[in-house]
């Protein structure tokens, strides 16, 4: 079982910029894929940003302004964003895969509002 939490969410302006932690409580060295998603209201959850045996995806939406990263020693997963819009408003999610499993975080709520 992996235990990941989500920290770093709030309100910010447009053209703000925002943080996201994962706490994994677990070595993040060997994981499969670590990654963030996001679900708005009365959207599906949406693939942000992940890394897969060490390759980053992004979605189009979020390309050169979001960026994935992991510290091994702080086993914690990272979002950056930059230049945020209103549409990048959302519950973000941590996501992990150890090939055996893939687990979830409790969530984040990141609102981008003048």
């Amino acid at each position: 079982q992996v235990q990941l939490v989500e920290s770093g969410g709030g309100l910010v302006q447009p053209g703000g910029s925002l943080r996201l932690s994962c706490a994994t409580f677990r070595s993040i060295f060997n994981l499969r894929a670590m990654g963030w998603y996001r679900q708005a209201p009365g959207k599906e959850r949406e693939l942000v940003a992940r890394i897969t045996l060490g390759y980053s995806n992004y979605a189009d939406s979020v390309k050169g302004r979001f960026t994935i990263s992991g510290d091994n020693a702080k086993n914690t997963v990272y979002l950056q964003m930059n230049s945020l819009k209103p549409e990048d408003t959302a519950v973000y999610y941590c996501n992990v895969d150890d090939y055996y499993s893939q687990y979830w975080g409790q969530g984040t709520q990141v609102t981008v509002s003048s």
